[in-house]
Formats: structure tokens, sequence, C-alpha cells
């Protein structure tokens, strides 16, 4: 069962059916956004724009400073990117402490089995949140795959763990780390997890090898970030680059493009033929992954520190109408099942219409605003 490093990456990346951060919809024919405009990082000029509700407004690029970009991402890197890998390595250590308790017979009942269980939906919703970072240590690397193999198109998890705790009954976590992404992390663990009823000895060192090689790369991640902020978010290079606050808000649109279309459109098949499948399938818990990311976008976007930097504009309403969209959004997925694949069809293509409105007010409003582009790793074919 053991790849080369390699060629587990590449492997991972064509199954995963994306290069870096580039997914595109089932079916863009039937894309219900419409393309964002331009707007070139620095900008004071106007621009006329369409609005989520297909209405045309003119809006206006405020003027950030220097200091005052610097300011806000700074905040970004101490308040909200450090603490979201910080709290992902956590849920995982902890994890990993749970199933060393219930691990020491050699088997785990259906009892502690639940206790696992409760506790990996913890730790998936942390990683739920920080992969709105969409750029740095996690995905320069591909680490991001070994952490959520997602999406798993064809399949290959569910044969693939089997076959890794066949062959290695006593796997290891150094044994662990030189297999292929679509062994390790997250996805793994809720398939030995939720596949079965009782875990047995090798399902156990598998639980405790993955959970232990997973935090370990979580830490890693979360480290590089403490030691590294000021170049990986270029908080000292805010005038003129690329990164800064258009890497940020691209990757935030990123999360919810990602989140529309592979969460929810392809695998329920609403615009095109159903293709993978939601997050955390096995487990029947895809409500509370997507809903995880919603709420990390609402509270990123209605950041106070964001929020007094749109008040300059006195007129913009760009927050209000996001954190109403959000809300509506959250309000309609809390009335799904855990499984949203089990709702309506009304209610699963009415709430792909409300992730279509705040992925065009993020586009055609607040990006415009901010004075940033769109760049082209989001998931609409721009």
């Amino acid at each position: 069962m053991k790849i080369n490093h390699a060629l587990a990456v590449a492997l991972s990346a064509l199954s995963a059916g994306l290069l870096i951060s580039c997914v595109k919809p089932a079916d863009e024919n039937n894309a219900q956004d419409v393309d964002g405009q331009a707007v070139e990082q620095g900008s004071t000029g106007t621009g006329s724009v369409e609005g989520a509700d297909d209405t045309t407004e003119t809006v206006t690029a405020i003027d950030i400073s220097a200091d005052t970009a610097k300011t806000y991402l700074t905040h970004v890197a101490n308040d909200v990117v450090i603490p979201a890998y910080a709290e992902a390595a956590s849920q995982s250590r902890q994890l990993h402490d749970l199933a060393q308790e219930h691990c020491q017979s050699g088997a785990v009942s259906s009892d502690d089995l639940q206790a696992l269980r409760d506790q990996w939906l913890v730790l998936a919703q942390a990683w739920a949140r920080a992969e709105m970072i969409n750029f740095g240590p996690a995905t320069a690397s591909m680490s991001n795959l070994y952490i959520n193999y997602y999406p798993d198109e064809r399949g290959l998890v569910h044969n693939g763990v089997a076959n890794l705790i066949s062959a290695n009954p006593d796997l290891t976590a150094e044994q662990l780390v030189d297999e292929s992404a679509i062994v390790q992390g997250i996805p793994g663990l809720e398939e030995v997890l939720y596949a079965n009823e009782s875990l047995d000895a090798g399902q156990c060192a598998y639980v405790l090898s993955a959970s232990s090689a997973l935090s370990t790369r979580l830490q890693d991640i979360e480290n590089n970030w403490k030691e590294s902020a000021t170049e990986l978010l270029a908080i000292d290079k805010t005038a003129d680059s690329d990164q800064g606050l258009n890497q940020w808000f691209n990757s935030l649109l990123s999360l919810i493009e990602t989140m529309k279309s592979t969460g929810v459109d392809q695998p329920l098949g609403i615009t095109g033929h159903a293709k993978g499948h939601v997050p955390a399938d096995t487990a029947g818990q895809s409500r509370a992954i997507i809903n995880a990311k919603l709420a990390t976008l609402n509270n990123v976007l209605t950041d106070p520190v964001l929020t007094a930097i749109l008040d300059v504009n006195e007129e913009s309403s760009v927050g209000n109408n996001l954190s109403t969209a959000l809300a509506q959004s959250t309000a309609l997925l809390g009335q799904m099942p855990e499984d949203i694949t089990d709702a309506d069809q009304a209610d699963q293509q009415q709430f792909l219409e409300q992730l279509t409105t705040i992925t065009g007010l993020m586009k055609h409003q607040l990006i415009p605003t901010l004075g940033v582009r769109v760049g082209f790793n989001n998931t609409d074919g721009d």
C-alpha cells in the first residue's frame, strides 16, 4: 500500500479533480452568478457592477491606507488564521488522546465508539473553518489534501483505508505519513469511525496513527504561521501586492464558491449530473460541516475591524447585505436534515440560490468596494 510521496501527491490532486484550488462546477452553462469586475487593488475609481439581484449599481472603491491594511491583516493573522489552525490541531490531539483511552484493550465497543465519533465531528468542523485559508503552508505543499482529501469523486478512501488496515494491522504514525493522501486525515478517520459499529485492534491502530499524524501536520502549519505570518499574508507589502488583501478576500471567495459547487451543487445534482458526495457523507453530517463554513464567513465578514474599514463609505451597505444573506442561508440550512441529501429538492435549490447570492455580493460589492480584484482561484471559471 506504500506509495512514493511525489506520486502520492500527484495522484491525490488528480483523483480529487483539482490542481492547486481550481474546481469547475458540473455545468458552467447553468451557473447562477455572473462574472466579476476586475478592480485593481488601491484603485479609488468607481465602477458599474451587477449586484446579486441582477440590478446594476455603482460601487466606489474606498481608499485603504497602507497602515490600515497592515493593521487589518495583522488582526487577521493573529485573531483569525492562527487560532483557526490552533483549534484544528487541538481537536486532533483530543481525538488521539480519546483513542488512546478507549483503545487500551485493543478494541472499542459501540458506546466508546460514539465518543470518538463525537470528537471526530468537532475536529471536522474545526478544519472546515480553517479551510477559509486557501493559501500558505497548508496548500503550498498540498498538505491540505492529506488533511482533508475531498472531493473523493471515485470513492477511493473507502477501499484504500480498508486495504491499508488489512495490510498493516500494527500501523504506526511514522508509517502512515509515507502513504497516499487517500488514506490519511479526516476522511480516513471518518471512514473507520462511521463505517464500523465497533473497532478491532487493527482499526484502533489506524485511528491512533491517523490522529497522531494529523496532529503533527496541523501543528506544523500552525507553527509556520506563527513564525512567518508577516510574509505569508504580505503584511508589510500591502501597497502593490497580489497578496495581502487580494489574497485574503479571494481566499474567502474561494471558500464559498468551492462549498457551493463541490459541497452542494455537484453532489446533489442541482444544475447538472450528480458528481461526488457531500461533505461528511459517511458520517451523515454534511449540514454540520457546511454550517461551520457559513459561520466562519459570517464571523470574518462581519468582523468589527473590517466593518470599521467599510464604514468609511457611509453609503455602503455591503456589510449589511452580506450579514443578511449569511443569516438567511444559515436559517435555511438549519431547517434541513443533518444529511442534506435527505432534504427536499426545493430546499436544496433554494439553499444553492442563497449561496449564489452570497457569492455575488462578495464578487460584485465587497471586493470592488475594498479595491481588490477577483482572482483566478475561484471555482466558477473566472
